[in-house]
């Protein structure tokens, strides 16, 4: 179901482009189900899960990449066997189409991570 978000790339948000609704951040959350939105429909995140340490960094190190290619930056917490990422638009205080298509490319990198 992400196929189509995870084959797109992110555009470069301008200033003034208002944040997505909540109708649309409901549409779009369909498509990235393991994501969760928060309570006013800012930001979604996911908790990914690893057999130790160095999976978690591995995944980690993997997202930074993605992240430098597509020009958006999310925010990530990670330990020993876990890697939490937060996607936001910080530019619209909000959420972007961008967030959803870089969740759907991270759940192609975190394979059978768990939410």
């Amino acid at each position: 179901m992400t196929d189509d978000l995870a084959t797109k790339t992110c555009t470069p948000c301008k200033g003034g482009t208002p944040p997505l609704s909540p109708e649309a951040v409901a549409h779009y959350a369909k498509r990235v189900p393991q994501w969760e939105v928060n309570g006013d429909a800012t930001r979604i995140a996911r908790t990914f899960r690893f057999r130790n340490y160095a999976g978690a960094f591995d995944f980690v190190a993997r997202v930074s990449e993605l992240a430098e290619e597509q020009g958006h930056h999310p925010d990530i917490a990670f330990g020993w066997g876990y890697a939490t990422v937060t996607l936001q638009t910080h530019k619209i205080k909000g959420l972007h189409e961008n967030d959803f298509i870089m969740a759907a490319r991270i759940d192609e990198i975190g394979g059978t991570g768990t939410a």
